[in-house]
């Protein structure tokens, strides 16, 4: 497992965690935001209206209402990204990590818009009625003009097509379980083998109705999941009302200078908050990866523009409320620099040939190893271990803290022997049940269930944020089935689907007891994969906004002459 996360590291370095990515996907949102007008804030007010049917008409072709496919698509976005996601962008980059998120969505808003409205323009209706559309069909269908002759990007599409298959586990599928499967083993003791196979069930019963039950079961768990949270975060927030100006302090005065070392967090660089911060916003809100166009292509609509106005609430529903309540969460409770009682992750671990003790030189020295800046020496052979006891002069680093309290058990026996063969730093060889445990820093879902916990709910906080993350992540692996059905459907028709649907339900339950760490490294590679793509299609295509932002004006004027709006064009 540990080779898988190394090789899977770096192929992500490359694409998906590298700062050019990062460029790419803020600096396309930037150039349709003033290329339009910040349409973002110019229509919100426009788009709510729209979102609840006020301006619909008779007629219109689709298979769900605007408010269905914005469910469905917030369904997708609304998962463990919120909840977990925020608290692994705040564990990797510091407070600074949640600005970056904040941008990526509000910049995002304008991404969002301008791919929902030009796949919904290019969308199909299948030999079965239903409506299929997204990027990889605006690819197949928009032609532009290069010297003359009029060309496509079939090519393009199929790519993204693939990506998108991928993706459907990367994104929707394999963190979403995983998640839920450590939050109820965490919460209440449930294996994750267990977890894993009752969901997987309940999942292959909703996906096999396809998008007319999925968008019902949308339409109903989506703001019954958003009420719950809310009212959970701001139980934590007003506990903690006296951490609140601190949180937004630190958000914005490590913004040009990283985080410095503070509890057991060993610090974090600008990069890294940025990276991190920008990765994770895309994780949670999809603008520009392309998925949510799958979704709103099933909208009833007469005019693209109009969905894509729909389209304008998700980065801001999904980041700019529930993230960022995640985030205030985690800041103000304290807890994402706080050590907690942890089963280690051996991909989550590096053991050092020295035993460090905690201060100041020290803990920049393990920060510039784990940020790959200054190399420290890494321990290469077997441990020696007596009553549970490491007993060599080394130091164990997990989740980018130093291990304390280190304790060693097989099955539920104190482990005594030398059978644990490190290379390099690196776990290499193990006996079989064998599980590490010790305090350590917290990431991910189990990060924010700690802060649910200082609040006024107290241990009942772990509850809330269990049935939270069962209910966010399990909808989006909902919704994730249909857009990769539909890839598989314009890849190779709809004879494959079906296959793929009991190739997704048995990733869906594999993921529930495999290792968090390399589950989340594969999520960013297919995110990237998707999204470039997609953030080339769209820009190739730019010209088709102003178009179809006329055509709207034109539309709204004639249908609805006695409505007040804003200027579209």
């Amino acid at each position: 497992m540990q080779e898988v996360n190394d090789f899977l590291t770096i192929i992500d370095s490359y694409i998906g965690g590298s700062s050019w990515f990062a460029f790419l996907l803020l600096g396309t949102g930037l150039f349709f935001t003033f290329y339009l007008k910040f349409p973002q804030i110019r229509f919100f007010g426009h788009a709510i209206k729209t979102t609840m049917g006020k301006y619909d008409l008779k007629g219109a072709k689709g298979d769900a209402t605007h408010f269905q496919a914005l469910s469905t698509a917030l369904s997708g976005t609304v998962g463990t990204g919120n909840i977990a996601g925020v608290a692994f962008a705040i564990h990797l980059g510091g407070p600074p990590a949640l600005f970056w998120m904040l941008m990526t969505a509000a910049i995002g808003m304008t991404t969002k818009f301008v791919e929902v409205t030009i796949s919904h323009k290019y969308r199909e209706i299948t030999s079965d009625g239903t409506i299929a559309g997204g990027a990889m069909y605006y690819m197949k269908n928009a032609h532009f003009l290069l010297f003359g002759k009029k060309i496509n990007m079939t090519i393009i599409g199929i790519i993204f097509a693939i990506a998108t298959v991928l993706s459907s586990f990367g994104t929707g599928s394999l963190p979403q379980i995983n998640s839920i499967a450590n939050s109820l083993l965490t919460t209440f003791g449930l294996e994750k083998w267990i977890t894993g196979l009752v969901l997987a069930f309940i999942l292959a019963l909703i996906i096999i109705g396809g998008i007319k039950r999925i968008v019902t079961v949308s339409e109903k768990l989506v703001p019954a999941m958003a009420i719950i949270y809310f009212l959970g975060a701001l139980g934590v927030i007003f506990y903690n009302i006296e951490n609140i100006i601190p949180s937004f302090i630190s958000i914005f005065s490590d913004l040009f200078t990283g985080t410095a070392a503070t509890g057991g967090f060993v610090g974090a660089t600008i990069s890294i908050a940025f990276n991190k911060g920008v990765a994770r916003g895309l994780f949670s809100n999809e603008s520009g990866q392309g998925s949510a166009p799958i979704a709103h292509s099933a909208a009833r609509s007469t005019e693209p523009l109009s969905e894509g106005m729909v389209a304008i609430l998700e980065p801001f529903i999904d980041t700019i409320i529930i993230c960022f309540l995640t985030g205030l969460v985690v800041l103000s409770s304290g807890v994402w620099k706080e050590k907690y009682d942890n089963i280690f992750q051996y991909s989550d671990m590096i053991v050092l040939a020295d035993s460090y003790t905690e201060n100041p030189e020290n803990t920049k020295k393990i920060m510039e190893h784990i940020t790959q800046k200054k190399l420290l020496p890494t321990f290469t052979g077997n441990l020696l271990v007596r009553n549970g006891k490491i007993q060599n002069a080394i130091t164990v680093i997990h989740s980018r803290s130093v291990a304390e309290d280190i304790l060693i058990y097989k099955g539920t026996e104190i482990y005594t022997g030398e059978e644990i063969f490190i290379e390099n730093g690196l776990v290499k060889n193990y006996p079989l049940g064998l599980e590490i445990r010790g305090k350590s820093l917290l990431h991910s879902a189990p990060l924010t269930t700690e802060a649910f916990k200082k609040s006024y709910f107290g241990e009942f906080g772990k509850y809330v944020i269990s049935i939270g993350l069962l209910l966010f992540a399990f909808s989006t692996a909902v919704s994730w089935s249909y857009y990769g059905d539909r890839a598989i459907n314009f890849l190779f028709g709809k004879k494959y689907i079906f296959p793929y649907h009991c190739v997704y339900v048995i990733g869906f339950f594999l993921a529930s007891i495999t290792d968090t760490t390399i589950i989340w490294t594969f999520s960013g590679i297919t995110i990237a994969l998707m999204t470039i793509p997609n953030l080339i299609g769209i820009l190739w295509l730019r010209k088709e906004m102003p178009q179809a932002m006329k055509s709207y004006q034109d539309f709204f004027k004639k249908s609805f002459p006695d409505k007040k709006h804003p200027r579209f064009y």
